[in-house]
């Protein structure tokens, strides 16, 4: 009974987002940068939808759209895409993953600046840095490329008119 309800819950939301998506009046492109935009702030750690709203201001792209973008990644990912950025960030500079992820989970668990210090920031929290940047702008691409072309096959879709 309570799975039913958190599962309604859910997809009502994705619903609401889907609704309100699609029924901005703007164009393809501002919609779809705008979401895109969304989920570059909201996979990123300490952004989300202030930064989504700001960015879309000065991009002048849909805020509604970053806004709810923003919304839908912002913390549901954040566990999945900590260990990929950690990951991909490693890959990219050629350390070994473990070594990275036991170091900032060493540092999470009993924070004190001694411990801070003496481990090498670039081989702890640039790889994750340069991780989250990575996923979140092909994140960010990839819902973009998907939003425009949903939205311009909805938008050239003939509307179907009941006769009663």
């Amino acid at each position: 009974m309570k799975n039913k309800k958190i599962s309604n819950k859910i997809f009502r939301f994705f619903k609401f987002i889907y609704l309100k998506l699609f029924r901005i009046n703007d164009s393809p492109q501002r919609i779809a940068i705008g979401f895109g935009l969304g989920v570059f702030t909201g996979i990123l750690p300490g952004t989300g939808p202030l930064a989504a709203l700001f960015l879309a201001f000065i991009f002048r792209v849909n805020r509604a759209a970053a806004f709810l973008a923003s919304l839908a990644t912002n913390t549901w990912l954040s566990i999945l895409i900590f260990l990929l950025s950690i990951k991909a960030g490693s890959a990219i500079m050629k350390l070994n993953w473990h070594n990275v992820y036991q170091n900032i989970t060493a540092l999470f668990k009993d924070f004190n600046w001694q411990i801070f210090f003496k481990i090498s920031v670039v081989k702890m929290l640039f790889p994750v840095i340069l991780g989250y940047l990575i996923i979140s702008f092909g994140a960010g691409l990839i819902s973009y490329i998907t939003v425009l072309v949903i939205i311009n096959y909805i938008r050239k879709k003939p509307c179907k008119i009941s006769k009663k």
